[in-house]
């Protein structure tokens, strides 16, 4: 798996990360100390878990909008990546493209056609590092 953390990116606020800088995550998202620190406050204050409660982009702008797509993509990305570095590590396990297709729910066939040259690219880059 991929920890470098130079190469991810906060899911919530967009910031690439930088070397010496924090991140917590899980299942492809990532979360940065700014974050941790922003939510914990925002949890400790009912006024503040209120105001948060609020889809943030009820209050946007269309430029705003905009300018959030690139940061959604980046995050969606980064999430498709880790689902790859998963699928790699199940097939590291000897685990079999039928058994990860029936944790998918399609057949053996569909998660090998989605996978196997992008399991095996991750593979390759690891077995280089």
């Amino acid at each position: 798996m991929d920890n470098n953390v130079e190469r991810k990116y906060c899911s919530f606020c967009g910031a690439r990360g930088k070397k010496g800088m924090r991140f917590g995550g899980g299942l492809g998202a990532m979360i940065c100390e700014g974050c941790v620190e922003h939510y914990h406050q925002v949890f400790h204050s009912t006024a503040k878990t209120r105001r948060a409660a609020a889809a943030p982009w009820e209050s946007m702008t269309d430029a705003e909008v905009l300018s959030n797509l690139p940061l959604i993509a980046q995050t969606a990305d980064q999430v498709a990546e880790f689902l790859v570095e998963w699928v790699e590590l199940a097939r590291s396990r000897k685990i079999s493209w039928a058994q990860i297709g029936n944790a998918f729910g399609v057949s053996r066939q569909a998660v090998w056609e989605r996978f196997a040259q992008r399991v095996e690219a991750v593979k390759a880059r690891s077995d280089t590092a």
